[in-house]
């Protein structure tokens, strides 16, 4: 008997975003239609009224506080079997759930499924640019060898090439907490890493699905304007490489991050 795969859009809302409202439409925008929650360690009136506007359940991290601690508490929140943690600047096309739900439907035993992404910059979609096809280039080979645990670990060896808000995780198939303390940046990019390691697929859709908004108050903006980003990366890289040559290719990536910068 074919399973009813349930999904839940889990939008982790800080202060007082601008894009949050247009976030909230993408989504209830879908093809397929998916629970929807607002999770937050900061409330105030404004997502409050937003989250009343669009008949979203709301919830309030009370307890320790930070990126990994808000994720993991929104992805707590979920009660279906798929979980998608959607960030509050970054807008949905229609057909995201579509196709995640026609991949993961497709697949013997799914770990994540995650699609294509853009930018918007200042508004506007972009679509390609000299990070985006490298990172496409990573993930070319994901498209034929969805359980491959090497090919996996060598695209995630070059960097980080999955788009955190693109990927719904598996519930049942992956750890819980998905999310380990520690990093600033690149706490996805670990769970990929450790993720990588266990039995089952990688599903990797080239459809564009989502748009990851670039800008000035975004939390990647801030971490590579402190550098922070440099050092996590270091770390990351050694997972995979011996030390002088993680130290080589975190040189060559951090020149990359420029592509971040407004």
């Amino acid at each position: 008997m074919k399973k009813e795969w349930t999904h839940t859009f889990t939008i982790c809302a800080y202060k007082e975003s601008p894009f949050l409202e247009e976030c909230i439409q993408s989504i209830q925008a879908q093809t397929v239609k998916s629970k929807v929650l607002i999770a937050t360690s900061t409330p105030n009136a404004y997502i409050e009224n937003l989250a009343r506007k669009y008949n979203v359940s709301l919830y309030i991290n009370t307890g320790e506080k930070g990126i990994t601690q808000d994720w993991n508490f929104a992805y707590s929140k979920a009660d279906t079997d798929l979980i998608t943690i959607a960030h509050q600047d970054d807008v949905y096309l229609p057909h995201y759930t579509e196709n995640i739900l026609s991949m993961i439907e497709g697949a013997a035993h799914p770990l994540i499924a995650f699609t294509d992404y853009g930018e918007l910059r200042d508004g506007e979609p972009v679509v390609k640019s000299k990070l985006l096809t490298i990172k496409r280039i990573l993930l070319y080979p994901l498209r034929f060898f969805k359980k491959s645990k090497f090919v996996r670990r060598r695209s995630l060896s070059l960097g980080n090439c999955i788009c955190c808000p693109a990927v719904t995780f598996v519930k049942e198939n992956v750890p819980n907490p998905v999310f380990q303390h520690g990093f600033r940046s690149n706490e996805d990019w670990e769970a990929w890493e450790v993720i990588s390691k266990l039995d089952g697929e990688f599903l990797y859709s080239k459809t564009i699905g989502m748009y990851h908004r670039i800008h000035e108050g975004s939390e990647t903006s801030v971490i590579i304007g402190d550098n922070a980003r440099t050092t996590e990366d270091l770390v990351m890289f050694k997972k995979f490489w011996p030390e002088p040559i993680a130290k080589w290719i975190a040189d060559v990536y951090a020149s990359s991050e420029k592509s971040n910068e407004l």
